[in-house]
This record gives structure tokens, sequence and C-alpha cells, in this order.
């Protein structure tokens, strides 16, 4: 079935996408505003997701409580969380339940309550954030090879420090709201059964006079790059590394996915077979592409032990060096074989879709089809391949290690 992609700017700058999947019962949205922790303030890193947790306590005519049975009699299952650009909530649901879950987010945003007597306890639960990453050793080596490698305020902890989410206050959050939470660079995206002029209509009901100017440029802080350890008397050692790759906007975006897929895509992946099937030097091994709105980059991540861990970081960079010199046939059809499984996945879930458009929108400014990213897959070649790596070879690595004791390297660092 030809897919259909409709888009509807409104006049406050909230643009609408909407990919109808006639053939679900289901509908799904994703609403991303300009809120996210690269906004917080210097001294404030967490009150984006301290906001988004209180923005979520009430809203509209509904009380903290209503707000959740609400959802529930809908039948809808709803999240919110930050990335470093937005804030977004979103969920999937029966599809005659639509129009009423849009107009409690419409609420959300809009005219949340932020009850003072539930601050505390949305403060206990963005601490408890915290202190899991902390916990989570692998996750904390790759918060510090975001911070190393993007910088400020790209790289921050998403959930920021205890330090500043325990001095908050409602003011703050407030003021978060005002300046950030804004119809101008927001971005409602559904997908699923609906009828698209009813859905029109309901969203400029439920949004057309939300009113706001688009919040200025972020300035970043060049990165600190280069290799950096963090001590732990853990028995495991969390290596993180990273180095620059092109964007999701740009045209050789799908070559540097190629590229990475055979280094990770599967069992058959290269880091896979060497590094823990032939070597036995991992339990986890994984790389990918991560993109921001300008730039892109590949990270990394091993996790070996103690007595492993230098063995596995030089294997880890070799692999990446081997990477330059090209790929063969047989890995980039079995790469093509899963990245067509996955487009084929998410044409039955109208969930991953609404939030696919959103990401598309967001970074190209417009939505593209299954159809067009299945022709850029089938277009991929180990020529077109081999060819961007020529010119964008793995350099300029930065590195992370979290464990007993540093590494040495000196390949490629920044």
């Amino acid at each position: 079935m030809p897919q259909e992609i409709h888009i509807h700017k409104l006049a406050n700058g909230l643009t609408l996408l909407a990919e109808p999947m006639p053939w679900l019962e289901s509908a799904a949205f994703a609403l991303l505003v300009p809120a996210g922790y690269a906004r917080d303030p210097g001294d404030q890193w967490g009150l984006a997701n301290l906001t988004c947790e209180m923005v979520q306590r009430g809203c509209g005519s509904r009380d903290s409580r209503q707000f959740i049975e609400d959802l529930e009699m809908l039948g809808a299952d709803t999240s919110g969380g930050i990335r470093n650009a937005h804030t977004s909530f979103a969920g999937a649901m029966p599809a005659d339940s639509l129009p009423a879950v849009l107009e409690i987010y419409a609420d959300v945003v809009r005219c949340p309550h932020l009850p003072e007597d539930q601050l505390d306890d949305a403060r206990l639960v963005c601490l408890q954030e915290i202190y899991a990453a902390a916990d989570d050793l692998a996750q904390s080596a790759m918060t510090e090879l975001r911070q190393r490698h993007y910088g400020d305020p790209w790289g921050r902890p998403p959930h920021g420090s205890v330090e500043a989410v325990s001095v908050l206050s409602l003011a703050d959050i407030q003021q978060m709201i005002e300046r950030h939470y804004r119809p101008s660079g927001a971005i409602l995206s559904v997908a699923g059964k609906f009828d698209w002029p009813a859905l029109r209509d309901c969203v400029e009901n439920l949004f057309g006079d939300w009113s706001g100017a688009e919040p200025p440029a972020i300035e970043g802080r060049p990165p600190a790059g280069g290799y950096h350890h963090l001590s732990s008397d853990s028995s495991q050692t969390h290596i993180g590394v990273a180095y620059p790759s092109v964007p999701y906007s740009d045209p050789g975006y799908m070559q540097a996915r190629g590229a990475v897929g055979v280094l990770s895509d599967g069992m058959s992946s290269r880091l896979f077979t060497e590094i823990r099937e032939n070597r036995g030097l991992v339990y986890a091994v994984s790389a990918s592409c991560d993109s921001l709105k300008d730039r892109g980059s590949v990270v990394c991540y091993a996790g070996t032990t103690t007595e492993r861990a230098q063995e596995t970081l030089d294997v880890l960079v070799a692999e990446l060096v081997r990477l330059a010199d090209g790929i063969a046939e047989d890995e980039l059809n079995r790469l093509k074989a899963r990245i067509k499984s996955g487009l084929i996945m998410m044409q039955e879930s109208s969930n991953s879709r609404s939030r696919s458009i959103a990401f598309d929108w967001y970074h190209l400014g417009r939505v593209r089809t299954l159809a067009e990213v299945g022709g850029l897959i089938d277009g991929l070649t180990c020529q077109s391949i081999n060819a961007y790596l020529a010119e964008h070879p793995p350099q300029d690595l930065v590195v992370v290690t979290l464990g007993e004791k540093p590494l040495e390297t000196t390949i490629g660092i920044s």
C-alpha cells in the first residue's frame, strides 16, 4: 500500500505530521517540545527532567490521580522523557481514543498544575534516576564518553546532578516551562488509524492558540576529547570509544550506517565475531551511529574483565582501523537483510512509526517513506561504502575506560 504523509504547519510554529496505517486498530503519537536537557542552565543540570516529571502530575481539569486514571480508561500506554534537544511525550492506544489522549497531552504542555505538595516526591524520582545511572558502571562510562566527545551542553548527563536537582525550586520549573514549552519548533507526529481532516481540526482546536516565540540557539563549548580513565574497584572494565561521523541529515549517512552495520549488526558482525566469539574477550560489545542535529559520531562499547581489558581495547581499535580497508559483499548482503527486517517490523507498529517520522522531521525537515529508506538500502554497494570509508576513516578517537586501572592507547586518539 502506498504511503501517504500528511503535513500541517500551525501558524504558531507547531508541525503536525501524520501517517495513515489503516490496517491497524491502533494509533500512536509523539509530541516533542524544544525543552531538552541541553537547555538546562549551567548550574541547574536536571531541570528539564524534573520539569518533565512535574508536568505529568496533573493538568487542565485533572489532578495527578485523575490524569493517570483517565489515560488508563482510554487504554493509553504513554511515557515522557528527555533528550538533549527535546522533552518528548509519546503513547499508543486504541484508535478511537486518540482525540481524547491528545486533549490530555495538550493540557500537559500548556497548563500543567505543578502541585507544590508533590515537588519533593518528583524530586525523589529524579534523584533515584541519577543514583541508578551512577550504579550502572557501563552507563557511567558512556555518559563520560559523551561529555568528552560532544562537550557541553550536548554531552551532559541527561538526568543532571544530585547537587543541582536537590535545590531546584518550583519557580525554576515554571521558568523552564515559560521559556521552552513553546509551539515554535515543537513537533506532533501521529501514525496509525485515523481520519486526517478530523485529526487536523482536532490539533488546531487543541494547540492553535498556544503561543510563544522560538527559543534562542544553544551555544556549545569545545569537547575535551582524548583518553580518560574513571577509577573503580570493580572486577569489570567498561570501555567506550567514539569518533566523528556524519549526521543523519548528511547525504553520506546511509553509507556510514552501512559501515557501522558491518561492524556491529548481529552475531555475524566483525566486533561480535572477532572480539567475543573468536577471542572470548567480552560479555558485550557494540557500535552504533549517533546523531545530533548538526554532527554525528560512531559510539562503541565493550564490557570485559580487568585482566582482558587491555587486549579488548587493542582489538577493538584494530577493528576500527581495519574498517577503513573496506567491506566485503557477503557482509553487506547480511546487513541489508537485517535492516529490511527492521523496516518490515516498523510497518506493523504505529508506535515505532510515530517516533520515526518525528525524528525525520527534526533532522531532515521532511519525512522519508519506508519505500524511500528501502531504496537507499538497496542502493548501498561495497563500492559506495568503501568510497565513504576512504574519505571518512575512523580517526580522532575519544576513549573512556572505567575499571581498576587505566589502559594504554595511542592509536588515533584526538
